[in-house]
């Protein structure tokens, strides 16, 4: 029987496997040199194991597994993002964990301002629609009161919010510019892979 290893690649299942590359290109776990020489790697690639090298090092691996003496795709993308994320470094620095705490007290805070004000409308509809009563708009600037509690129990501050805001727009145009770079990246190669004998 064939080792799993010496199995030819497609150029389908190449191109999977570049996909899931750019993916962690653009989840920030590769810089541009990593990526340029590992999407070339897997470009020239023959062979399932020819892959392991340019994936050894990422979260799920190859993207690319062998079962019956046939290659399958394993780990998908969903929206530019692996499923699997990897846990954050131990060894990270302190601005590095604050930045992290703050994304994650941002992002749990947004999710929170969105239960309120889900629940604030249903509360309005409720009480004015179905129950009748006249001094429901009541609701509304308690509103005030229902979206500080969160950002006090976490500690979320008016400056927190500033820099969270910052942080999640210059977080999307880092990663608009990694995914737009990897596409041209994968076009490119899948140009050159066209003429290939």
């Amino acid at each position: 029987m064939t080792d799993p290893d010496d199995l030819l690649l497609s150029d389908a299942e190449r191109l999977h496997a570049l996909t899931a590359l750019g993916d962690h290109y653009a989840a920030g776990r590769l810089d541009d040199p990593e990526f340029h020489s590992r999407s070339g790697d897997i470009a020239a690639a023959r062979t399932l194991g020819q892959l392991r090298g340019s994936f050894s090092d990422l979260p799920d691996g190859v993207p690319l597994t062998s079962v019956d003496g046939m290659i399958v795709q394993s780990a998908t993308a969903t929206g530019g993002e692996l499923v699997r994320t990897s846990s954050s470094s131990p060894a990270a620095s302190d601005p590095d964990r604050e930045l992290q705490d703050l994304r994650k007290r941002g992002r749990t805070v947004e999710t929170l301002d969105g239960l309120v004000l889900g629940a604030t409308l249903v509360a309005f509809l409720v009480l004015q629609f179905v129950v009748g009563w006249d001094y429901a708009w009541i609701v509304w600037p308690s509103l005030v009161l229902t979206l500080g509690v969160p950002r006090a129990i976490l500690q979320f501050t008016d400056s927190d919010e500033e820099l969270y805001e910052e942080l999640k727009e210059s977080d999307d145009e880092a990663r608009k510019e990694r995914l737009r770079a990897a596409t041209e990246r994968i076009r490119e190669l899948g140009d050159g892979r066209e003429t290939r004998d």
